[in-house]
């Protein structure tokens, strides 16, 4: 945290208060930093809730690292079933062109 330096010194008038005045009665601190106190109590429980938006967050990253291992090998196993499937598709259609070429050749000599 930025730490706030005054520029110029306390009023005389401050300077001359007794510790009790210048002190809370309830929690012992002094008025001059309570400001700063409060301010630091609003950094630490913003960080605090920042904190419990991380946490956890390097062993879900770990489990979502490994799904994606998962699905990238998925992926290469389908790449090559459909390449697979692909070929056997295309012997398929020009067995089925030879064959129908067959038969118009025997229906033309008819």
């Amino acid at each position: 945290m930025d730490r706030h330096i005054p520029m110029h010194a306390l009023p005389e008038e401050i300077q001359k208060m007794s510790p009790e005045e210048k002190v809370c009665k309830y929690c012992g601190v002094s008025y001059l930093i309570l400001h700063e106190f409060k301010a630091m109590e609003e950094k630490v429980k913003a960080m605090e809730k920042e904190m419990k938006f991380y946490q956890g967050s390097v062993e879900r990253e770990k489990k979502l690292q490994e799904k994606l291992q998962f699905l990238s090998q998925d992926f290469e196993q389908y790449k090559i079933d459909n390449e697979s499937k692909t070929e056997r598709l295309g012997m398929l259609f020009f067995s089925v062109i030879y064959l129908i070429g067959r038969k118009v050749q025997k229906i033309n000599r008819l």
